[in-house]
C-alpha cells in the first residue's frame, strides 16, 4: 500500500514503520498519535496515548477474544482492567477513556509504564540511518535525547518524565497526517489486519473486529420467523417458550462476536429478554444443539410446503446465504430430519468448537 509522497517529509521512511512488528504496540502507539494530532493536539503525553491504546483494544480483546500477541502487555492490561471494572464489553469507549484518566490501580498504572518502555523510541527507527539495536541499548533519557538530534522524526521528546512524558509533533508532520488521514487510516487497519490475522489464524472476520461492534441488521430474517410464527406454534431452544410475534429477538448460535457474520445457519429466533441474558456467550452443545437442528429442520420443512414462507425464505437468503455449497448441502429439497441434522452439525460445530478454543466458553445454560 503506498502512502501521499511530499517534498518535504521522509515518506519512505514512514512507510516503513511497520516493517518490523513482532508485537503489536507500534500499530497501537501510531494510531493514538494519528487520532490526536486529527483533533489538533501538536504535544501529548505518554500517558494519553496509553490510554488511547488500552481503550483502543478493548472490544478486539474483551468482546471478541483476539490474541494480540504472546503475553502481550496490551492485551493483559486490557484483561486486567475488565476484571477490576467489570465494564461489559460493549461499554463505550469513552468511559473507558474517564476511568483511565482517574485510574489509581498500581496494577494498571504499572502496566502503563511497561507499554511506555520501548515504542515511543523504537517506532522512529526507520528514519534513522544505519539504526543499530546495540549501540542504542540505553536509559530512555538517553536514547531522547540522542533522537532529539536527528531531523526528519515525526515528533520530538519535550521532556522524559515516565508517563508525563511529552511528544510533541514536527508541524510539516501534522500537516501531512491531517491531510491524508483517510489513507493513514486504512493503511493503518490493513496492517493491523495481517498481524491480527497471524496470531488468530482460525478466527474469521478479522476485518469486523478491530473496532466497536455495530448494530446488525436482522429485519429480513425476523421477518421470515415472523411469518413461520404464523403457519405453525414455534418454541425458542432455550426455555422452550412458545414465540409470539411481538417478542421476537434473532440470536446467533455460534455468537457474533467470533462468527462475525449473519449466515442463516447460525440463526434462530428465541425472546428478547433470553437473547439479552445469552450476550455473546456459547450455549452448551450437548444441551442446547438438538433443539436448535429441531427448530432450523422446522423451519427448513415449512419452507418447501408453503409458497409464502419459500418466497420469504429466497428474500432472506440473498442477503444472509452467502456460501452456494452450504445453501445446497443444507437446504436442498427432500432432506430428512436425520439427514438435515448431520448436515448442520458438520457446519456448526466445527465453528462452535473454534470458538470454544478462542475463550468463548462453550457452557452457557438459561437461567430463568
Amino acid at each position: 500500500m503506498f502512502l501521499p509522497e511530499s517534498e518535504k517529509l521522509n515518506i519512505k521512511a514512514l512507510s516503513g514503520l511497520f516493517d518490523n512488528k513482532s508485537e503489536c504496540y507500534k500499530l497501537f502507539w501510531f494510531q493514538a498519535i494519528l487520532e490526536f494530532v486529527c483533533k489538533g493536539q501538536q504535544e501529548i503525553t505518554f500517558e494519553e496515548l496509553i490510554d488511547e491504546m488500552l481503550a483502543n483494544a478493548w472490544y478486539m480483546v474483551t468482546e471478541y477474544h483476539l490474541n494480540l500477541g504472546p503475553k502481550d502487555t496490551l492485551e493483559v492490561a486490557v484483561k486486567h482492567i475488565h476484571s477490576i471494572t467489570g465494564y461489559a464489553p460493549t461499554v463505550k469507549k469513552q468511559k473507558i477513556l474517564e476511568w483511565l484518566i482517574d485510574c489509581k490501580d498500581i496494577e494498571t498504572i504499572k502496566y502503563k509504564k511497561t507499554l511506555t518502555t520501548n515504542v515511543p523510541y523504537w517506532l522512529q527507527t526507520p528514519f534513522i540511518a544505519g539504526f543499530k539495536s546495540k549501540e542504542w541499548n540505553v536509559g530512555v533519557r538517553e536514547i531522547a535525547e540522542r533522537m532529539n538530534n536527528y531531523k526528519g522524526l515525526i515528533y520530538y521528546y519535550a521532556s522524559t518524565l515516565g508517563l508525563n512524558s511529552v511528544i510533541k509533533i514536527v508541524p510539516e508532520w501534522m500537516d501531512y497526517l491531517v491531510e491524508n488521514q483517510e489513507i493513514l487510516r486504512g493503511w493503518i487497519q490493513y496492517n493491523m489486519i495481517i498481524y491480527l490475522q497471524r496470531r488468530n489464524p482460525s478466527v474469521p472476520g478479522i476485518s469486523d473486529k478491530l473496532y466497536p461492534p455495530q448494530e446488525r441488521k436482522l429485519e429480513k430474517v425476523k421477518k421470515y420467523w415472523k411469518l413461520i410464527l404464523q403457519v405453525a406454534p414455534v418454541h425458542e431452544i432455550y426455555a422452550n417458550k412458545e414465540l409470539t410475534v411481538n417478542d421476537i429477538s434473532i440470536d446467533h448460535f455460534v455468537p457474533w462476536s467470533y462468527v462475525a457474520h449473519d449466515e442463516l445457519w447460525n440463526l434462530h429466533p428465541t425472546t428478547r429478554g433470553i437473547n439479552s441474558s445469552k450476550g455473546n456467550n456459547l450455549p452448551d452443545w450437548d444441551i442446547y444443539f438438538k433443539n436448535f437442528a429441531e427448530l432450523e429442520y422446522l423451519s427448513y420443512k415449512l419452507m418447501w410446503e408453503n409458497d409464502l414462507v419459500h418466497g420469504e425464505f429466497n428474500n432472506c437468503a440473498k442477503e444472509h446465504l452467502n456460501n452456494s455449497e452450504i445453501r445446497f448441502k443444507l437446504y436442498r429439497e427432500g432432506l430428512s430430519k436425520e439427514t438435515f441434522r448431520g448436515e448442520l452439525q458438520e457446519i456448526v460445530y466445527p465453528v462452535y468448537h473454534s470458538a470454544e478454543m478462542c475463550g468463548f466458553g462453550g457452557d452457557w445454560k438459561y437461567t430463568p
